[in-house]
């Protein structure tokens, strides 16, 4: 079966919570799944017009989260409510501190937040990169000073059902797995 360019799956499609705070200091968060890392140190985000974006160009900051298995309800919440029409942080329940890097909220819910600052936001391409700063990471998901993903559990957006799935198993060990075809 063939499908137009419009419905092209291309996985996996993070699901990354953008915190900003507007021009009151009010902070807010949405979910995003288009992401890249583009470079060391370097997220690159598509994102379109919302509260978001207006938040960000005015602070020239943004913390990104990554959503999880034990955070989804949050994440699908702050993807379905526009922070223009509701406090989402309020009704959501979360906690949240001010970063000690850039001037975003992090979110303390979510284990594992970037700390960026705006390197350059392209309004015609709806085109965010960021500079990142710090991140920090809580200890329940560390292995010898390294983030494990199978403490954080990782989701991902499923476009093809709209549905999240978990990040699954280790099936191979890279740089290695390749040597079986030298």
């Amino acid at each position: 079966m063939e499908f137009d360019s419009k419905h092209s799956v291309i996985v996996p499609e993070g699901v990354f919570i953008i915190g900003t705070y507007d021009e009151n200091g009010v902070p807010n968060a949405m979910n995003a799944a288009w992401g890249i890392q583009s470079d060391y140190g370097e997220i690159t985000l598509y994102l379109a017009q919302h509260k978001t974006t207006d938040n960000l160009k005015k602070a020239g900051a943004f913390t990104v989260a990554f959503g999880t298995r034990s955070t989804v309800t949050i994440c699908d919440y702050f993807g379905i409510e526009s922070g223009a029409n509701v406090n989402k942080i309020e009704k959501a329940g979360v906690h949240v501190h001010k970063s000690a890097h850039v001037n975003a909220p992090v979110i303390e819910e979510f284990p594992l937040t970037l700390e960026c600052e705006v390197k350059e936001w392209d309004e015609k391409r709806e085109m965010l990169v960021g500079k990142i700063i710090s991140q920090q990471a809580d200890d329940s998901i560390l292995t010898d000073g390294k983030i494990d993903l199978a403490k954080l559990q990782p989701i991902m957006f499923d476009a093809s059902f709209h549905v999240y799935r978990a990040i699954g198993d280790v099936v191979a060990q890279a740089f290695s797995e390749g040597k079986k075809l030298k």
